[in-house]
């Protein structure tokens, strides 16, 4: 059967990949390092620090996940290898349709885990900041902002991450004028790096009585949460320290009180804002812990080519500069301008559905762009 000549081949062809990703994961190791958490979580005084305790559980969840995955592939390959030989004994065609959904389950995941085998960046293990700034056009640039913050929490939902929202300034009639959150999962700095740039949305805009097409853009700046015990001497007299009153939803004393935070480092112009937690203590600490990230980023970022690989090149928020379009009117397409990846689906795109965007970032980089 021809079907079947086709998915012999086709599943031949994995043999090189799958061996690849096997040595990329470096599976003798991790092995060996399961091992050995395993042992130390079974010692005593091994939850006496729960933060270091939870840390090294997450690393072992993360060694078993790579293990069992890999190991899974190569026993796939092997079923559906199988099933392809019992179909050309039992020539029964109802089978091919059955081998096809193996074959491309089998796919999905090797691709799947082959993106994993590429976040393998100084913080890409780490969660991310995430900072949304609408551009020039007023309520519709601020929808726009609205609906990628949408986009990237319906994103962080399917894949079982956590949104803690840092500061957020509405828009005046609609909308979101910025918005610091943080993306808190296992590689979401790395998977999210590749979104870093400005953003244009091309449709006919609720917002125009006339019923033109519009175009909006919004920034996104992206940075990994490192932790404060980083080694960044700041001076106090180079503070600026401003505080205000939290907005959106809270409660009464967080609305009541001017408990959120805006510190300004006076010699590079860097400013973090924090209002998400319950007082001005809490925001302060949390304030300087992104702080002192930034700073520490920009110390990683003397030479242009470290720059370009952890935050991007900054950029002005309009025509000419964005990383990817979204286009609702007069035809639905999105395209990321970097690597030409493109989608009919828009409404998936914002649903979400980013992943191959994501991905085929991170093949592109790999190839050295």
């Amino acid at each position: 059967m021809v079907e079947l000549d086709q998915m012999k081949q086709e599943i031949a062809s994995y043999e090189q990949t799958l061996t690849e990703v096997k040595d990329s994961l470096d599976l003798d190791n991790k092995t060996k390092r399961i091992e050995e958490l395993e042992r130390e979580m079974e010692a005593p005084g091994f939850w006496d620090d729960a933060e270091i305790a939870q840390q090294k559980t997450r690393q072992l969840k993360s060694l078993k996940d790579d293990v069992d995955t890999c190991n899974k592939l190569f026993t796939s390959k092997e079923d559906i290898e199988t099933l392809i030989e019992m179909g050309y004994e039992e020539n029964d065609p109802e089978m091919v349709g059955e081998i096809r959904e193996e074959l491309d389950a089998f796919i999905a995941s090797l691709d799947e885990i082959r993106i994993r085998t590429l976040l393998s960046g100084e913080y890409d293990g780490n969660n991310a900041i995430l900072k949304l700034n609408a551009g020039a056009g007023g309520t519709e640039s601020c929808d726009w902002a609205g609906m990628l913050y949408r986009m990237y929490t319906r994103w962080a939902e399917r894949k079982g991450f956590q949104i803690e929202v840092l500061d957020m300034l509405d828009g005046d009639e609609a909308g979101i004028k910025s918005i610091t959150f943080q993306v808190n999962g296992e590689n979401a700095y790395g998977y999210l790096k590749s979104e870093k740039g400005v953003h244009r949305l091309v449709r006919i805009s609720p917002f125009n009585a006339q019923g033109k097409r519009q175009t909006s853009f919004v920034s996104l700046d992206v940075m990994p949460e490192i932790n404060d015990d980083i080694d960044v001497e700041i001076n106090d007299d180079e503070l600026r320290i401003d505080t205000y009153r939290s907005s959106g939803a809270g409660g009464q004393h967080i609305n009541k009180t001017s408990s959120a935070i805006r510190i300004t480092h006076l010699p590079t112009g860097t400013v973090v804002q924090c209002q998400s937690e319950r007082s001005q203590h809490q925001n302060k600490d949390k304030a300087m812990q992104m702080l002192k990230a930034k700073l520490y980023m920009l110390q990683q970022e003397l030479n242009a080519e470290k720059l370009s690989d952890i935050r991007g090149e900054v950029t002005e928020i309009g025509w000419g500069n964005q990383i990817r379009s979204y286009v609702m009117q007069p035809y639905t397409m999105v395209k990321d301008h970097r690597t030409n990846e493109e989608s009919g689906n828009v409404d998936a795109v914002m649903d979400g559905g980013i992943d191959q965007f994501i991905n085929a970032y991170l093949k592109w980089k790999s190839l050295g762009n």
